[in-house]
């Protein structure tokens, strides 16, 4: 146990040498971050994932899915939504890929467009189980 011990500690300290010598010479460490498109990677478990690919898809261009006709409904809250238009929603939702919907659902999010509460039990449903993979 003690020998496990002393080998984590000194594997440790030659990790944090290497790290120092590295800085010294002016190395930057390599990061490798997610795909913003998707964020495929991000867990259930890690919901800092999900912000951090948030942020980045806030600063770069909005990805739309033939859906431009909803950037009419900016700004208006969920519950203020006439039959017609959550029919609008739901087709629209409706005729993409299953593992589409999460990124559709964060394009309406960064274009501040509410999904009407009508359908957002079936959109939450879609996420899920494009993330099953069923």
């Amino acid at each position: 146990m003690i020998y496990l011990l002393l080998a984590l500690v000194g594997l440790g300290i030659i990790a944090a040498v290497f790290e120092l010598l590295s800085r010294k010479k002016g190395k930057k460490p390599e990061i490798t971050e997610p795909p913003v498109s998707g964020c495929s990677s991000c867990m259930e478990w890690d919901p800092s994932c999900e912000q951090e690919c948030m942020v980045k898809a806030a600063v770069q261009e909005i990805e739309y899915f033939d859906d431009e006709e909803l950037d009419r409904f900016k700004g208006r809250p969920s519950d203020q939504y006439t039959d017609a238009e959550i029919e609008e929603f739901s087709e629209v939702m409706n005729t993409m890929k299953p593992e589409e919907v999460k990124d559709w659902n964060r394009s309406l999010i960064l274009r501040d467009i509410q999904v009407p509460d009508q359908i957002k039990d079936e959109l939450i449903e879609l996420i899920n189980d494009s993330e099953l993979g069923e």
